[in-house]
């Protein structure tokens, strides 16, 4: 036999050979897929059977709380369509997909890392630095043409987003610093350093505005065209086809190239995947790196596509970088349901604050009724990750179980 055919390692395991020996995120990975959409959709139907007892137990009727929701949404519109955007319903629908834009995208950031068995909680930071790019590049530059003002942007704040979130690929990579702890502590840099920006003196900040820190307007070359609505009443921009391109992106990489591969099989099991003569430590910061692009874009379309301007009171207050964890885990890490799961968490977060009037149920409580279905929809979909820590457990006492009754028989 030759030394060529001695050291050849053989032909590289499948991400899902490699999940059979490989981490729990594989394995849960593995168990999700075999879940279907059936675990999803009972997930949500469970939460809002709870949700309406909470509702119930207030006095109010929870059948009456959740047509407001879905009306309040614009849902409704799909059995009445019409161009007319000063149709209510229209109208909130144009808002309910803006808002489901920017969590496709957080989400796409949460789904692409947890691929490559990393789980990325730093998406809201990753979101604030596109945010900040876009508004300097949107800012400036006045003198441009739209098409590259737009683009440049665009670009600017993705990268941005990329970078971020690399620092942490970085970290562990070569430090083995865990992805949770170093992406929680660049969330609070990029908060702190947005504060900085537009506070008295900053470098964003609008001189016209000494008492109200804000940032400079951005300039109209830099607007991202509205195609449903009104550009002064915060229409529908082309942000929204860029989301759904982001989509089939991120499906087409996954799922049909060379990346996707080894970004799945080093998710499964690192130590197989560097067996097979994957690059671990690379792909490990490459897809830290794709996804913050997937949350700094989300930060450029939303400064470039309605917000135009953010005050210092903007940032603290800001959650969808972390609400992008639910739809990546209620869409179990796929495209399509990383859609869905946005879109139903952007219909729940202007439904509840636009649907819900004084004599459904209180105003006061409208708000938390959105993060009362959010926290259920989180608890039961993390119940797989609960279950399946206990399986593994049980399977490991069975040795052990095993020795001590053949010694007894013995």
């Amino acid at each position: 036999m030759s030394d060529g055919a001695m050291n050849d390692p053989g032909p590289s395991p499948s991400p899902e050979q490699a999940a059979a020996t490989g981490t729990l995120a594989a394995r849960l990975a593995l168990k999700q897929r075999a879940g279907g959409i059936l675990v999803p959709v009972a997930t949500v139907v469970v939460a809002f059977l709870l949700s309406g007892l909470v509702v119930l137990a207030t006095g109010h009727n929870p059948l009456l709380a959740y047509r407001d929701i879905f009306d309040g949404a614009g849902l409704n519109w799909i059995f009445h369509p019409t161009t007319n955007i000063a149709n209510t319903a229209a109208y909130n629908l144009s808002q309910t997909l803006l808002q489901t834009t920017t969590l496709i995208l957080c989400g796409l950031a949460v789904a692409f890392a947890f691929r490559c068995g990393m789980f990325n909680i730093g998406g809201q930071g990753q979101y604030f630095v596109g945010f900040f790019v876009a508004s300097w590049l949107g800012a400036d530059f006045s003198g441009m043409s739209r098409l590259p003002h737009v683009l440049i942007a665009i670009g600017g704040a993705a990268l941005a987003g990329a970078i971020w979130a690399g620092i942490a690929g970085v970290l562990k990579a070569t430090v083995g610093a865990h992805e949770v702890i170093s992406t929680i502590m660049l969330n609070w840099i990029a908060i702190w350093i947005g504060e900085w920006l537009v506070a008295d003196g900053g470098p964003l900040q609008d001189p016209s505005q000494p008492f109200n820190p804000s940032s400079k307007a951005i300039a109209t070359s830099a607007q991202l065209p509205v195609f449903w609505g009104s550009q002064q009443l915060q229409g529908l921009d082309i942000g929204f086809f860029v989301a759904i391109a982001a989509l089939v992106v991120f499906w087409i990489v996954i799922n049909r190239t060379t990346v996707g591969y080894e970004v799945r099989a080093v998710g499964f099991n690192p130590e197989a995947a560097a067996y097979g003569g994957i690059n671990v430590r690379k792909n490990i910061v490459r897809a830290m790196a794709i996804s913050g692009a997937f949350a700094g874009l989300a930060g450029g379309l939303d400064m470039l596509g309605y917000l135009y301007q953010f005050s210092q009171n903007d940032i603290p207050v800001s959650q969808v970088g972390f609400l992008g964890i639910a739809v990546a885990l209620l869409g179990r890490n796929s495209a399509l349901g990383v859609m869905f799961g946005a879109l139903l968490f952007g219909a729940l977060l202007f439904g509840t604050t636009h649907g819900l009037t004084s004599s459904v149920i209180q105003p006061e409580l409208a708000g938390n009724l959105t993060y009362i279905i959010q926290g259920l929809i989180v608890l039961f979909v993390g119940a797989d990750v609960l279950i399946l820590y206990v399986w593994n457990a049980r399977r490991k006492l069975r040795p052990g179980r095993s020795a001590k009754t053949a010694e007894v028989a013995g």
